[in-house]
């Protein structure tokens, strides 16, 4: 995933696959991704072979999608960044549908020393 867009567009797929797992929806097939993302099936089937060829996703024999351990890691690792970040810009005065597409963009590109300093300050500020 060296290119950006290609990375950002990976992580969103596991991001996404990880938040209708946490929805409680067990066997997770690539019509899902269809509904949830709005992309075509065509798309959506080029991006799971290139995760599956990555080693974050497998799809086993009923065509269910699961994210592997490292897989699962990425996807924890984004989702945290776009709900934490999501909810600091509500809270400073952004509109709930602007401050998640915002948290979005931004979720990716922040370096793991910035996003520590982000998470420590809004855990020394709110107590979560």
């Amino acid at each position: 995933m060296e290119h950006t867009n290609t990375r950002e567009s990976a992580e969103d797929y596991l991001e996404r696959i990880y938040q209708i797992s946490e929805d409680g929806q067990k066997e997770i097939r690539a019509i899902d991704l269809v509904n949830a993302m709005n992309f075509s099936k065509p798309s959506i089937s080029i991006a799971l072979r290139k995760l599956e060829e990555q080693g974050y996703v497998y799809v086993d024999e009923h065509q269910h999608i699961h994210l592997t351990e490292t897989g699962r890691e990425l996807a924890l690792k984004v989702y945290e960044r776009h709900e934490l970040l999501g909810k600091m810009f509500v809270a400073l005065g952004v509109d709930e549908e602007t401050a998640y597409r915002d948290a979005c963009k931004i979720e990716h590109d922040l370096s793991d020393a910035t996003w520590e300093a982000i998470k420590a300050h809004y855990k020394q500020k709110v107590g979560e």
